[in-house]
């Protein structure tokens, strides 16, 4: 049974108002009275009313998370981040998947909103321009991660996809590769433009042409997508002899069919991924990846929140861009026939 306010002041004799008060501190009532009522409340069992107090005070004390995929494993790190920088600043966090679902994202955040969160954070790939400003009219401040929608106006912080792109094309080119394949997402939005940006960019600073034919575009960026993306890379001649994937997990669904297809890795190709999710370095062999600061991201998304929560509202977009570093582990090598 739910203890309520009126429930304490019949035990203790006074009005359910003398109870609300003392349990708020307020001066008004003596303090010996306000302890006596607080030890009862303790004993009786009561707890709060988050909702009812929010009523009261407009402030719910609650932040809402949307994402695309909770079972990615990078989203995973991300949500760490960000609820670490939630419940330290006293907040408690909603956390909903859209299932990259663009209209399931919407019904999400009116959702959150009806519920009173004071903010939200947006880990989805599948929100657009137009999406992103049917979101605005739930009115609370929204901040995007790894998704900033093609430069439009919105809060938010990234990881430099373009130069995580130009990084790992930079290592594939320094061993010696000029057959040099990329796997987007077709789900992947900016993220996965901004990375074969980065793949076209160090190509053409090396020299090297590019080949429309070995751009290659996964259905999803799921292990599934890589095998999908592998059985286009297969067809392909001449085959490259390395492929640059959008993720760590369609680079795990690589590995597993070309070493179906009995191709010998990386000796016979060459594959290299991005995020670093914790099983990159368990793969076989292990993924030479471009590292993403996730668990910092999240926090830093937590700070961002809170910063436009404090207002006034910027007349600017705060937006944060944050550098990925190269992880090289066993994936990647010379090409074949190399000295």
């Amino acid at each position: 049974m739910t203890i309520t306010i009126k429930d304490i002041a019949r035990r203790a004799g006074v009005s359910h108002s003398t109870v609300s008060r003392a349990l708020r501190d307020d001066g008004v009532i003596p303090a010996r009275t306000t302890a006596r009522i607080k030890r009862l409340a303790v004993r009786m069992g009561y707890v709060p009313s988050a909702a009812a107090r929010s009523l009261k005070t407009r402030h719910s004390g609650a932040l809402g998370v949307l994402v695309s995929n909770i079972a990615d494993p990078f989203l995973g790190e991300l949500v760490r981040g960000i609820e670490d920088g939630v419940i330290e600043a006293g907040y408690s966090l909603f956390l909903a998947d859209s299932h990259r679902d663009a209209e399931r994202a919407k019904s999400i955040l009116r959702a959150l909103a009806e519920r009173r969160v004071e903010g939200a954070i947006i880990c989805s790939s599948a929100i657009s321009p137009d999406q992103l400003e049917e979101l605005r009219q739930f009115g609370v401040p929204l901040v995007l991660v790894n998704n900033l929608v093609g430069g439009h106006f919105a809060h938010g912080l990234a990881i430099d996809d373009a130069h995580g792109g130009r990084l790992m094309t930079r290592h594939l080119l320094a061993l010696g590769h000029r057959r040099i394949a990329y796997l987007g997402n077709a789900a992947g939005g900016q993220s996965s433009r901004d990375r074969r940006a980065g793949y076209r960019a160090e190509l053409a600073a090396a020299g090297v042409k590019r080949n429309a034919a070995w751009e290659l575009t996964g259905p999803s960026g799921r292990p599934e997508g890589g095998v999908a993306g592998a059985e286009a890379f297969l067809a392909l001649r001449p085959r490259p002899t390395a492929l640059f994937c959008f993720n760590d997990l369609m680079a795990l669904g690589v590995l597993q069919r070309l070493k179906q297809a009995g191709l010998r890795l990386p000796a016979d190709c060459s594959v290299g991924g991005f995020d670093d999710v914790f099983v990159a370095e368990y793969a076989d062999p292990p993924l030479t990846t471009i590292v993403q600061p996730k668990y910092q991201l999240g926090r830093d998304a937590a700070a961002l929140l809170f910063a436009l929560l404090a207002g006034p509202t910027p007349s600017e977009p705060r937006v944060k861009s944050m550098p990925g570093t190269l992880l090289v582990r066993a994936s990647t090598a010379p090409p074949p026939g190399a000295a």
